[in-house]
């Protein structure tokens, strides 16, 4: 059974009704849901948990690690940053949601700003899926519709994706590369942008699909990392005159 750790970090679910309202399992609670109904072996963690909830031996377990965060990315330990890359470099699956594209763990991973344009203004956003041979977009139609969400903009400064899955259109104008896939080490991250906290998102069953596709995606190979460095020969080396 895949085991997955959904990580949030449980802020604006303390300090917003509106949010509250939404999610009153939070939205960690809200993914978990249904994700256990997909028949995934599933646990959560906070920020406020200690070590962030994502101790040596929770890392250890979990095959995929979902990650939102927004309001306090400054405050996840530098060091559990450095424990979740190795996971990741070993073979641990990352899905990053939404305005976890400024986290640590993403932006270190992407070696970018991963920085971008946004608005708040209730608006229609559309997702085409541009890559329907991909797994992730297994059972989801030409696009997936939201009646209101945040805006994310281009240019969104992360490097070219290995696979981009879903390109937004949104009502004001603007375009955005919202599914994107990217293999580091031995592990896989998908960025998927949807999820604003005031908005349903993670209550529509498209949305909640592409998730589901993207942790059985990014499930580990069942192999060791390779070795690096001085290596000694598999044959003899002949010596030459």
């Amino acid at each position: 059974m895949v085991k997955v750790t959904v990580w949030n970090e449980n802020r604006h679910e303390q300090k917003n009704p509106v949010v509250r309202e939404v999610y009153p399992e939070g939205i960690h609670g809200a993914i978990a849901a249904f994700l256990k109904e997909s028949g995934f072996d599933v646990k959560t963690a906070t920020l406020d948990d200690p070590e962030h909830g994502l101790t040596d031996a929770v890392l250890e377990e979990t095959d995929v690690l979902i990650w939102w965060g927004h309001l306090a990315h400054d405050e996840v330990d530098d060091v559990i940053v450095k424990k979740v890359k190795k996971r990741v470099l070993d073979g641990m699956g990352l899905i990053v949601l939404h305005s976890g594209h400024f986290s640590k763990i993403f932006k270190t991973l992407m070696g970018t700003s991963c920085d971008l344009k946004w608005r708040e203004a209730d608006e229609k956003e559309r997702l085409w899926v541009t890559d329907p041979s991909h797994p992730i977009t297994e059972g989801i139609s030409e696009y997936i519709e939201l009646e209101r969400e945040e805006m994310y903009g281009e240019h969104f400064d992360i490097p070219a994706p290995d696979e981009l899955v879903f390109t937004s259109w949104f009502e004001g104008g603007e375009v955005f590369r919202s599914g994107c896939t990217y293999k580091r080490g031995n592990g896989k991250v998908f960025y998927f942008r949807p999820g604003h906290e005031t908005y349903p998102t993670y209550h529509n069953k498209d949305i909640q699909r592409v998730i589901i596709n993207g942790v059985k995606w990014a499930h580990p190979v069942d192999r060791k990392r390779p070795i690096y460095g001085n290596a000694t020969p598999l044959e003899r080396i002949a010596v030459k005159n």
